[in-house]
């Protein structure tokens, strides 16, 4: 009899165990079978459930690309074989097996329409899938703060893996936008580790990459064609939005200058930031807004008109000896040129009529940073003091460029706390807040560090 008791619960454990393993995880993703060359079923289990992502949207016409940091970082290593062997078989699942909690794709909006199919599907194979929705930036303007929330991430989770799908929006500056992750109250905060999140800790921005389609661990997926480039992009992709609330409430406070001069003296300050862009682009030079045109941005969300120039700055060790060449060729003839590589180095050029690009380069030390300036007639140098600051993406008159992250420190440091209050009278040698006297140039060096044209 004990025998017999013995044989009919072995028989019932293995029962539980079969059905287990061809039933409930295929149902709930519970467990996988081992893929080729993979070290353990936890590793297995990566590579399956993107395997049943892949399969999800591909059943929907839903094109994705690979962005996760982990495994661009190990494709890059192999980018030449993975390149030359886009259909080969994988002797081992080396990428998707790779240790980590998520796998990161993105999504171009515009690529597919917002059907509810999708997440019926997703939970017919066993995903469960959180949505996280919040307001489109691109319709907040002078005129009007929409309230419209769109998509920005998805979440699908499966077993002890989940995908973490970014929707990417195209915005007016031609670049591509991803939005912060933002839970709403009632959503479940455990639901996943949202810390350990590569993407949507802020903003985002990315120039619209090109895409290879290749064979990773025997699964057609498209990646960045460049890995090294887009993952160096990520490392620098903070955004930051107009403030339009506070715009709103400055014009106020202080009506807008809509005189046929000013809209003028806003159209050439357009065009002549969006040519100095693309010359300093072509050029590989980094270079942020700086001094009035930066308090323009952050302050009204627009160039102001009484500035009558375009202000940049650039770090002194991005400085090219072609820089100025490269303006010339494009239509911009030097107008000064103060200062040396050294020290205080600084150019202006000139634009349509009297609008004028100033570009003034700045010096780091361990606790702050600083530009110079020189007066031409008495060979005075000033020095113009910042704390430390890094640099973030913008979007500003269609164009993403950089801006001081540390937006309000950088502009409390040239205007001071009453830099809401317009200022229209305004003198360089003593008006900023950051200003002091740096020495006198000597004589004998006049003629190659004050040049006039």
């Amino acid at each position: 009899v004990l025998a017999l008791l013995s044989l009919t619960s072995l028989v019932f454990l293995l029962f539980q165990l079969c059905y287990y393993k061809f039933y409930l995880s295929h149902k709930n993703g519970a467990a996988f079978s081992k893929v080729r060359g993979s070290q353990s079923g936890q590793d297995s289990t990566r590579w399956h459930v993107v395997r049943k992502f892949l399969g999800l949207i591909s059943s929907h016409n839903i094109p994705v690309y690979l962005i996760d940091p982990l495994i661009l970082g190990l494709v890059d290593k192999d980018i030449e074989q993975i390149r030359s062997s886009p259909d080969g078989p994988s002797p081992e699942c080396k990428y998707f097996c790779a240790p980590r909690d998520f796998t990161t794709f993105a999504l171009l909006d515009k690529t597919w329409k917002h059907e509810g199919g999708l997440f019926r599907t997703a939970e017919k194979m066993g995903f469960q899938w959180l949505k996280i929705i919040n307001k489109d930036p691109r319709l907040d303007g002078m005129d009007d703060l929409s309230g419209m929330e769109i998509p920005l991430h998805y979440i699908f989770k499966l077993a002890s893996h989940a995908i973490h799908l970014v929707v990417f929006y195209e915005r007016s500056g031609n670049f591509l936008w991803h939005g912060p992750l933002r839970l709403k109250q009632h959503m479940d905060r455990k639901f996943v580790p949202f810390r350990k999140l590569h993407f949507g800790r802020y903003p985002g921005a990315y120039e619209k990459p090109e895409l290879l389609l290749v064979s990773i661990d025997d699964l057609k997926v498209q990646i960045p064609k460049n890995p090294s480039s887009f993952l160096e992009e990520m490392s620098h992709s903070r955004f930051l939005e107009c403030r339009y609330r506070e715009a709103r409430a400055f014009f106020q406070l202080y009506p807008d200058d809509a005189s046929l001069d000013a809209v003028e003296f806003r159209k050439k300050a357009k065009s002549l930031l969006h040519l100095a862009a693309l010359t300093l682009n072509n050029l590989g030079v980094k270079f942020w807004l700086s001094s009035g045109t930066c308090l323009g941005w952050y302050r009204q969300c627009n160039v102001i008109p009484h500035s009558k120039d375009v202000d940049l700055g650039i770090f002194i060790r991005d400085y090219k000896a072609d820089i100025i060449p490269a303006f010339q060729k494009a239509g911009l003839p030097l107008k000064h040129k103060f200062g040396k590589v050294q020290d205080s180095l600084e150019l202006s050029f000139q634009g349509e009529d009297d609008v004028k690009l100033d570009i003034f380069f700045f010096y780091e030390e361990d606790d702050h940073i600083w530009n110079g300036g020189t007066q031409a007639k008495s060979g005075k140098k000033f020095k113009y003091l910042f704390p430390k600051f890094t640099l973030c993406w913008t979007e500003f008159v269609e164009l993403k460029v950089h801006v001081p992250c540390e937006t309000l420190q950088y502009v409390e440091a040239n205007y001071g706390p009453e830099w809401k209050v317009p200022v229209k009278t305004w003198d360089w040698k003593s008006s900023p807040f950051n200003v002091q006297d740096n020495g006198v140039w000597p004589i004998d060096e006049w003629d190659n560090v004050i040049q006039i044209y």
